[in-house]
């Protein structure tokens, strides 16, 4: 055995699994491993639920069961390229890295893989809310998600036919959707304004009343049924044959028998360097708008068609959210693009919405060019992989985690840790073939 093999057999009590990531995912990733009677440590550079899981939309968008992009994207990429506050927004500087990703995407848009797509989203999304139900009885949080449906509006009669296509597209996909006049809309949401002609209503999707406090109440379980976190950012790993070795910039090196990679936008390079596979992952930068002072505005989340972005009422008052820009990682965020959100909603309702004490906010959306996350085992089941959810990282968060729980505890790479039963579900859960690392 060689000096680095003894090293790390001398700490292989560190931990059974180390989660890399303390989003939503990477949370209820370690609460349900913990509960799988496994020793488990949270590692992430941030506060729990500081990264994209405390600014999304707050939106269960069980409904989204198509990919990020269809065909109309090439005709949309001259305006990506020169509207820097247009809801689809191309950095021309960040071009070059971004475009062999976009080739991806293209291609990925073919008959066969568009429909794998289609599939493989929308089984997540059948699968999200029982298993978000599930979880949140599991910490006294039933009260943090509202299955109270969402709409989506349009304004223009030029409209119509594009949202009767969308309509029969779900449809046709088992998404359950209904067609609403827009008093039938206003009688529920009566602070609309009489532009709004009508639109769809998603009577199986729902809201959280706040991202960060759902990410909080797991933490604080995970906390209490024995699970450990540390701040601090792991830069480098190696399998070998007693699991997993993390290098980190404070900690130094963590052992774990088993690793789950769940680091959101992050996840590439340590990907990489755990398992030898170049994932294609890029970011979505997402912005939002939040208005405290709206506290009252909507009842439920409100997606406009035309103007593209989504009104989420959260506890904290209203979010406005949406806008895709491909920047990369490391340019400085564009906050005038939250701020359009607010002039976009202009019009929406019957009196304008109050701005003040409202704070603007970016994050990284993790997306994979065919708009499926990784969820998967490699190397004999001692590095997991969570990653890739783009603006669904939420609505899937749960039913991935009890995805990791099964592929962890099914794996060869065995631990001495006395393992629990796994529950029962009252359906399977997904398939895994269509989220395999191996597509790459």
């Amino acid at each position: 055995m060689g000096s680095q093999d003894q090293a790390v057999h001398d700490n292989a009590d560190q931990a059974d699994v180390i989660v890399i990531g303390a989003g939503v995912i990477g949370i209820a990733s370690a609460l349900a491993l913990g509960r799988r009677g496994l020793n488990v440590m949270v590692v992430d550079k941030q506060a729990p639920g500081m990264g994209a899981s405390f600014g999304n939309a707050g939106h269960m968008a069980t409904e989204q069961v198509f990919p990020i992009a269809d065909a109309s994207i090439l005709k949309h990429l001259p305006g990506m390229l020169m509207n820097p506050t247009g809801p689809l927004r191309l950095d021309w500087r960040y071009l070059p890295k971004a475009l062999p990703w976009f080739i991806r995407l293209l291609s990925n848009l073919r008959p066969a893989p568009y429909q794998a797509s289609v599939s493989g989203l929308r089984a997540l999304n059948e699968a999200s809310l029982d298993a978000w139900r599930r979880l949140l009885d599991t910490v006294d949080g039933a009260h943090l998600l509202k299955e109270d449906g969402s709409f989506m509006v349009y304004e223009q009669e030029s409209s119509l036919a594009n949202l009767q296509a969308l309509q029969s597209s779900m449809a046709a996909q088992g998404v359950p959707i209904e067609s609403w006049s827009g008093n039938a809309i206003r009688d529920v949401a009566p602070q609309l304004s009489g532009s709004i002609r009508g639109g769809l209503f998603f009577p199986s999707t729902g809201h959280v009343v706040d991202p960060l406090s759902v990410v909080q109440r797991l933490v604080a379980t995970a906390k209490a049924e024995g699970v450990k976190f540390r701040q601090d950012e792991v830069v480098s790993g190696h399998v070998h044959s007693h699991g997993v070795t993390l290098e980190t910039t404070a900690l130094g090196r963590l052992h774990g028998r088993q690793v789950l990679v769940a680091c959101g936008a992050h996840s590439a390079p340590l990907t990489d360097r755990l398992t030898g596979t170049r994932v294609p992952l890029d970011t979505e930068r997402g912005y939002h708008l939040m208005l405290p002072g709206e506290q009252s505005r909507l009842p439920t989340a409100v997606t406009s068609l035309e103007r593209r972005f989504i009104m989420t009422p959260i506890s904290d008052g209203l979010r406005l959210a949406g806008t895709v820009e491909f920047a990369g990682l490391k340019r400085p965020a564009n906050m005038e693009r939250a701020w359009q959100l607010h002039r976009l909603s202009q019009g929406l309702f019957k009196t304008p919405l109050d701005t003040t004490e409202a704070t603007p906010w970016m994050g990284f959306r993790p997306s994979l060019p065919d708009s499926l996350p990784v969820i998967d085992s490699a190397q004999d089941g001692r590095v997991l992989l969570a990653f890739g959810h783009h603006h669904l990282g939420l609505t899937q968060a749960a039913v991935t985690a009890e995805l990791v729980a099964e592929l962890a505890t099914q794996g060869t790479a065995g631990s001495g840790a006395t393992r629990c039963a796994p529950p029962a579900y009252d359906r399977a859960l997904p398939e895994l073939t269509p989220y395999r690392l191996d597509r790459f």
